[in-house]
């Protein structure tokens, strides 16, 4: 039995879908189905529910095969990692795991930088949510993840990465879009578009409004910022971003952005592991990029 068709079936069980398990391991569908099939016939028994439309759950038995062999790859990767550290040679595989307004906007130049200086790696980007984010790293199916507000755990390291400034965006219909700047009692009473109550961004938002006795009126709620940035260009209502997340829209004048009379906000964003993780040779010197990239915006500033 090959170690892929383990990995292929881990990654089903832990995705829930077919599709995603192909993508991950650069097959088709009917491949990763013929895979559980042939782990099926091996063991004698079925390992996942049929017929299910939501998400694929595996049987008690699955779950036990699914228990081994998440313990037997997690410790043949970190063999792999011990066996690489010794080498100069940088190559392989990163994968790395990130929120939506940090990927698309703030890591793409680092990942250019680190493609162009090391070919050979192949450097794989997965979006998600915070918590699962979280999961991945304690899961160890990623190196490392790059997330707003890193939470402190006990099982988890956080390195430093950058801030975010926050400012407060509009439409340019919107009054305030005259203004570079504006004030947070500005927002009282306004119609205002916010993340969704459990992510880390719009908690802190939410302190800040309150720790300057501002209320305001949420209209909608989205777990992603390209939609709140789509909310607020329809004039539904103003909201408070990153500025990197809304630099395109304001140069080419679909948003206006403005800071804050009060002061400038920020929003910390840190790359967060497994502690006592083993990384291979590629997954260091990505991880030495992107924190010379934070040096050097420091000593910018």
């Amino acid at each position: 039995m090959h170690v892929e068709t383990f990995k292929t079936y881990c990654d089903l069980i832990e995705t829930g879908s077919f599709s995603q398990a192909a993508a991950l391991n650069f097959v088709t569908q009917s491949a990763v189905s013929q895979q559980v099939r042939t782990l099926e016939r091996r063991y004698g028994q079925e390992l996942v529910e049929r017929g299910r439309r939501k998400g694929v759950t595996p049987t008690s038995a699955g779950r036990i095969l699914y228990e081994a062999c998440k313990g037997m790859l997690e410790r043949l990767n970190e063999v792999e990692a011990q066996l690489r550290v010794s080498t100069t040679e940088i190559s392989g595989t990163v994968r790395i795991a990130t929120v939506y307004s940090v990927g698309l906007h703030e890591l793409p130049p680092d990942i250019k930088r680190f493609i162009i200086a090391h070919p050979q790696v192949n450097v794989r980007l997965e979006y998600g949510r915070a918590d699962k984010i979280y999961d991945a790293c304690l899961n160890n199916t990623i190196d490392f993840g790059v997330v707003a507000l890193p939470l402190r755990r006990s099982q988890l390291e956080v390195i430093p990465f950058r801030s975010d400034k926050l400012v407060l965006v509009c439409s340019l219909e919107n009054p305030l879009a005259a203004r570079r700047r504006t004030s947070l009692k500005a927002l009282t009473g306004k119609s205002f578009i916010a993340f969704e109550r459990d992510i880390p961004t719009r908690l802190t938002i939410d302190r800040l409004l309150k720790a300057h006795g501002v209320a305001v009126k949420v209209a909608m709620e989205f777990d992603n910022i390209e939609t709140i940035k789509r909310s607020v260009e329809a004039g539904v209502g103003v909201s408070i971003l990153p500025a990197s997340a809304v630099e395109t829209e304001r140069r080419n004048r679909t948003l206006a952005a403005l800071s804050f009379t009060e002061g400038t906000f920020t929003r910390e964003i840190g790359i967060i592991h497994r502690r006592g993780k083993v990384f291979s040779a590629a997954a260091r010197e990505f991880i030495a990029l992107l924190t010379e990239t934070r040096s050097d915006d420091t000593q910018q500033k």
